[in-house]
Order: structure tokens, then sequence, then C-alpha cells
């Protein structure tokens, strides 16, 4: 029996020697590899260094790459509404602050409005107080406005007053004008002739039945017509020999 047991166990024992000897020879060995200067590859190639642009962050400065939402800052036009909008909440008791904001907008606007047709209406009406004339236009043309005006209510005018105005802004050619029609005016009230604003000086010079009126009549108006119609620089001396026989011959047609 013990024969038995020792046999058993010797064979075990050789069994698992000749294991591990078999393992050890099944393993492969490991070799060293060595690496020689012609299996390097060195990259010669130039590095480029990248900087960023001094000024790089101006570029994100614009509104659309600010993430930080800031409430403005208020002015004093803005304060000043606001005021107005609390103002207006408690007068009307407007239900809440939009309500009072947007009929303080409402109002500014109409009064600013308002403002801009009272500023054009005042403009208008000193142009057109500054004796009839208009902004554009020849001086000439600016003035016939108004003395067209006065032709027509000949018999309403007061000419004396006209020539007295227009003496004191030396302005000659506007008071020989005054002058004649001063006399038509005259001489209509006589019937010496018939008043008509259509008529020329020639109708009127027809219509005169006495010699000496009808002579001082065609001097006169050759006067008015060289003085009034023509271009040239009216001096003192011939404007006031021109006026002494106006108020002549108005005086002698009033008297007559």
């Amino acid at each position: 029996m013990n024969k038995i047991v020792t046999v058993l166990l010797l064979f075990f024992f050789c069994s698992n020697i000749g294991a591990q000897d078999s393992l050890a020879i099944a393993k492969p060995k490991k070799e060293k590899i060595i690496f020689t200067e012609k299996d390097v590859i060195v990259d010669s190639a130039a590095t480029e260094l990248k900087s960023f642009a001094p000024n790089f962050k101006k570029k994100y400065d614009a509104p659309e790459f600010v993430y930080e939402f800031k409430t403005p800052e208020k002015n004093a036009w803005d304060r000043f509404k606001e005021w107005l909008a609390n103002l207006f909440k408690n007068l009307f008791n407007f239900s809440n602050n939009k309500t009072a904001e947007n009929f303080v907008d409402i109002l500014v606007r109409s009064l600013a409005i308002l403002i801009v047709i009272v500023v054009i209406y005042m403009i208008v009406k000193a142009i057109m107080n500054n004796e009839g004339q208009w902004v554009f236009g020849k001086n000439s043309d600016k003035k016939i406005i108004n003395y067209d005006e006065i032709e027509k209510n000949l018999h309403l005018v007061d000419f004396q007053k006209l020539i007295q105005n227009s003496l004191e802004s030396g302005e000659k050619r506007l008071t020989t004008r005054y002058y004649y029609l001063w006399l038509l005016k005259k001489m209509s009230e006589k019937q010496i002739i018939e008043w008509d604003v259509e008529k020329t000086n020639s109708d009127y010079l027809y219509e005169i039945k006495d010699q000496s009126q009808k002579e001082d009549f065609a001097y006169l108006s050759y006067l008015y017509n060289n003085i009034w119609y023509g271009e040239f620089e009216l001096d003192d001396h011939t404007f006031a020999k021109t006026r002494s026989a106006f108020e002549k011959s108005i005086k002698k047609v009033t008297n007559g």
C-alpha cells in the first residue's frame, strides 16, 4: 500500500516539472531593437511663429460682441419727460407708467408741430407786411404787387402820407410814382379825366380839354415814364425839379 502511494507522488511531481519545462520552451524570447542615425527622420522645415495684432481687441468692441446689457443713462430731457409722465399719471389717474409715457410723447410731438406752424406763420406774415414784398424776384416786380392795389383803390389812398413815408426812406422813384397817381386822383375828382386802371397816359391826355392842363400833363407823364421805368440813378437836382412840377400841377387842379 505504501509503495503504491509513493509511486503516485513521484508520478505527479515528474509531470509538473515537465509541464514547466514545456512552457518555458514555448515562450518566445524578447529581441532588443537598436536604432541608428539613418533610422531617425528630422523635419528641417522652418517653423512660423504666429502672433496677435496689437489692436485685435478693438474689432470686438462692436455692440454685437457685447453680451452684457447695460441700462442707458437718462439725460435731462428723459428725466423731464419722466417727471411729466408721473405728473399726468397722478393728475389723470393713468393705469400704468407706460400709458402716461405714451401720453407725454404724443403731447410733446403735438406741441412741436404747433410751434413749427406758428413760426412759419410769423415768417410769412413778416414777409407780407414788408410793403407787400416777397423774398424772390426783382425789386421792381415785388413793389408792383403793392402798387396795383393802390391803383385799384385810388380814391381811398392817402397819398400825402405815402409820399412822406417814401421821402423818409429815400425812395425817390417811388415818390415820383405816388405824385403821378395823386395827380390822376385829383384830375378824376375834378372830372377832368375818367379814371380807369386799364387806361394809358395817352388815353388820359386825349380826355383833357384844357390846353394848358394838357401840356402840363404831357410834361409830367414824360417825367414819370423816364423816372419810374428808366434804369438810371435819379439825382437830387432832377428829383427836386420833378417834385416841384407835380406839386404845382396838383395844386392848380385842386384849386381850379
